[in-house]
């Protein structure tokens, strides 16, 4: 949590304690015979309700990259050939052995790695539960400050849609060029219970307005405005998710290195892809609706349900250990728009 925060936090829960005594707000003293203070602890669950963003992809690979291709299969070539082209070219490749050697694959110019969006892509929060903390100061028996904790819950991030890589451009051959076209499978996210998880702390501060009168009704309802704030830590791709982003790290370095050919292979390259998530701080305004209802001067129950619109931009870097060099980076928006339901048992004092 980033010392601003620490700093806002500190100065609204100290700031009832030191003003005047005499304050008809900030007193410690019953004045009109209810309670300055209350907590509160329960379940809490938030349901978000934001759609997945598509996800952006840059690359190291600019447009018009010059690769030599290198040993590679015959069918990566007629997989990526498009045979229209040259038709000729395209039925003698189908004539030769498994593996074209170097010598007749010659050199390919390589488009549509740079830089694309992938459609119908991107990733959405999952449910979360965990227990909630609560803790109201009033300055009158209906107005009051809450600040919302809890444990820091760990939040699954869903996956949708399959990222491809369109390339696209020319091979020219000792016997002839022929155009290359060929959407490369990068990671299908929808095949994966999860894209990543992380650890999400969530505080609060909201100002209430109570509605009814203490010792006169038992069930109060209350409509509160204030602001939330999100910092994540803990991030983590999923294993599988991982593995996949590795290989699409060892293509790219393939056709940096020169070697076209094992890129669309699938071998390794000479990099060590490492792959690293972030996620941006976010602060969201938020609104609730709630209700409280007393067992006796003291003891009370609590409910409410609160809605957020929130969102944090996302960040995952494949580079390269070895050279620290970033060989690709992928951005998308995550909407987290959460619907928060709260019930719990307080106490007043």
């Amino acid at each position: 949590m980033n010392k601003a925060l620490l700093y806002v936090v500190s100065a609204c829960t100290t700031f009832p304690m030191i003003t005047y005594a005499d304050s008809p707000y900030f007193s410690f003293k019953d004045g009109d015979g209810f309670k300055r203070f209350s907590v509160s602890a329960g379940w809490l669950h938030a349901m978000p309700q934001g759609n997945a963003n598509p996800i952006n992809v840059n690359t190291a690979v600019a447009e018009g990259t010059q690769s030599k291709v290198g040993d590679i299969s015959k069918k990566a070539v007629l997989d990526a050939a498009v045979k229209e082209s040259n038709p000729l070219l395209y039925g003698a490749i189908g004539l030769l052995g498994d593996t074209i050697p170097g010598a007749l694959t010659g050199t390919a110019t390589v488009n549509g790695l740079s830089s694309w969006t992938s459609e119908g892509t991107g990733l959405t929060a999952k449910d979360v539960d965990t227990f909630g903390l609560m803790g109201n100061y009033y300055f009158t028996d209906n107005l009051s400050l809450e600040f919302k904790a809890g444990i820091p819950p760990k939040v699954e991030i869903e996956g949708k849609g399959q990222i491809y890589a369109p390339l696209t451009g020319k091979d020219s051959t000792p016997l002839g060029s022929i155009d290359l076209k060929k959407d490369i499978a990068i990671t299908d996210l929808t095949k994966h219970s999860k894209a990543a998880s992380a650890t999400a702390w969530l505080p609060a501060a909201e100002l209430h307005y109570q509605f009814g009168k203490s010792g006169v009704n038992k069930l109060r309802p209350y409509v509160g405005v204030g602001v939330m704030y999100a910092h994540f830590t803990h991030l983590k791709v999923d294993n599988g998710v991982k593995d996949d982003l590795i290989a699409a790290g060892h293509m790219i370095q393939n056709v940096l290195d020169g070697q076209a050919g094992a890129a669309l292979d699938g071998k390794k390259s000479s990099a060590n892809p490492v792959v690293k998530v972030e996620a941006d701080d976010a602060w969201a305004p938020m609104a609730t609706l709630g209700a409280t209802y007393d067992f006796n001067d003291r003891w009370f129950g609590v409910g409410s349900v609160t809605y957020a619109p929130m969102s944090s931009d996302a960040t995952i870097t494949i580079s390269d250990s070895n050279t620290k060099k970033q060989l690709v980076t992928a951005k998308t928006k995550i909407d987290i728009d959460p619907l928060i339901t709260y019930v719990g048992v307080g106490y007043r004092f």
